[in-house]
């Protein structure tokens, strides 16, 4: 087989670069080279990251401490680094050999074959379904409200104008879905998206800024306490549960699959590795100051979705608008994320039930109608499922680790071009060993506190 041009560490008019043998300025074929800028990937890479996942930090940190946390996100993060540095070494190579765009299902398909693609596919399709749901649930509980487990959360419009038929969840997230949602997942380019990502970013910020000052208000008033800075063993069912943290952390850095969308569109496609990188710092001090701040403002109190503790009420005396401020500055962060993650969603599932057709942005009916039927289904999925927070857990557990850590260690451990050295394999291994073990650690961990919570609620039904 002969390697793509890149291999040879040199471009046309350029010297020979040592330091990016395998990470080409374009790709082979002609892709690539859109003329966006570092700036712009940099907001729909931090874009991609900070989703649903921030709302259950302030819970991660209150079963781990606040410095084993911290210590998680830092690493977390490091690994979500190593594993996009892995895909990007193979990208030039897997995309030169075959003629085409570069994609995660590209080097997932020169490593292990269309099989190994079609596997990537599925697990992208079922990981960004499910986040996309449960956007569509956390913008549905802030603006209509939600009821589930003995409790109530009045939605923003319903303090505002009571319940009625236009304030319910299927009617605000219909109007949400066809005239905010709709005109931004029908733009083609990831690049396009850049301002509104921005906006996101922006919006993540203020949602941090105002749990800051509404923790600080609450710390000077004297209704926070100190968070604990090491877990408390006496809180825990068992050690293990521990564990169960470890997924929530990775699918907040889960963004893997819209990596190559972004970096196609780059005016120098090894800008890709800057912008990842300064994305991930970022998003970490983001994921680091939530965490804390939520901790610090609701304690033991602290909610799996922290907005949900918004919601009832910070109990720190601040006027209610400000509680609903931050919850509405994240429901509309999420509407802007929306977009970036239905890209991917679309594309696998292109690749799945059309493959090898001509691609999905050049074909409008092809584009349009798996649009259209893809918002539908997530538009039902929303309205059937009440919550899927414990799903979330689980899907964590399994495809997030998998496509974020496992896959791409795969790809390097696999080494179909004969380029990995005996460091990147000892790393990918390592990456590989560690996802399992903790995966497998949390989800028995979730499974057994399932269980004992059914036998518990067994034994009070029976007295």
């Amino acid at each position: 087989m002969t390697p793509p041009p890149a291999s040879t560490g040199k471009r046309a008019g350029d010297s020979a670069i040592d330091d990016e043998p395998l990470l080409p300025e374009f790709s082979a074929g002609g892709h690539g080279g859109g003329g966006a800028s570092v700036s712009g990937a940099v907001f729909n890479v931090s874009t991609s990251i900070v989703g649903a996942g921030i709302m259950s930090i302030p819970a991660a940190m209150r079963v781990l401490g606040v410095v084993p946390a911290l210590f998680l996100i830092a690493a977390v993060a490091a690994l979500a680094d190593v594993s996009v540095e892995f895909m990007l070494r193979y990208t030039g190579w897997a995309a030169g050999s075959k003629k085409q765009a570069p994609s995660y299902a590209g080097i997932m398909g020169d490593a292990f074959g269309r099989a190994g693609a079609a596997v990537l596919n599925v697990f992208i399709a079922f990981t960004t379904t499910g986040t996309l749901v449960v956007y569509l649930i956390i913008i549905g509980d802030v603006m209509s409200g939600s009821a589930g487990g003995g409790d109530e959360h009045a939605g923003v419009l319903q303090e505002l104008f009571g319940p009625q038929w236009w304030t319910g969840r299927q009617f605000v997230l219909l109007v949400t879905a066809v005239f905010l949602l709709l005109p931004l997942v029908l733009r083609r380019r990831v690049d396009s998206l850049r301002f509104t990502s921005a906006i996101s970013i922006l919006l993540a910020v203020v949602f941090m800024l105002i749990s800051l000052g509404i923790a600080l208000y609450a710390l000077f008033k004297g209704t926070a306490t100190m968070p604990r800075m090491l877990p408390d063993f006496s809180r825990l069912s068992s050690p293990f549960e521990l564990f169960t943290a470890v997924p929530v952390i990775v699918v907040a850095f889960t963004f893997h699959f819209n990596v190559h969308p972004i970096r196609a569109e780059l005016s120098k496609t090894s800008d890709m590795k800057t912008a990842v990188r300064i994305s991930l710092v970022l998003c970490a001090a983001i994921y680091a100051a939530v965490g804390f701040f939520g901790y610090l403002l609701f304690g033991d109190a602290t909610m799996a979705d922290v907005l949900a503790n918004f919601d009832r009420s910070s109990g720190a005396g601040v006027p209610q608008a400000l509680n609903d401020a931050a919850r509405l500055s994240y429901a509309l962060h999420l509407v802007l994320v929306f977009p970036l993650l239905l890209f991917s969603l679309r594309v696998n599932v292109d690749e799945l039930l059309f493959p090898g057709r001509r691609p999905l942005a050049a074909d409008t009916r092809r584009f349009v109608s798996l649009t259209v039927v893809l918002m539908a289904v997530l538009y039902a999925l929303a309205i059937a499922i009440p919550s899927i927070w414990t799903l979330f857990e689980y899907s964590g557990s399994t495809f997030a680790v998998t496509i974020s850590l496992i896959f791409p260690g795969a790809i390097v451990l696999r080494d179909v071009h004969g380029i990995a050295k005996r460091k990147d394999k000892a790393l990918a291994a390592t990456m590989i060993v560690l996802a399992v073990v903790t995966s497998s650690i949390a989800i028995a961990s979730n499974i057994m506190s399932s269980i004992s919570d059914k036998v518990r609620g067994g034994d009070v039904s029976s007295r």
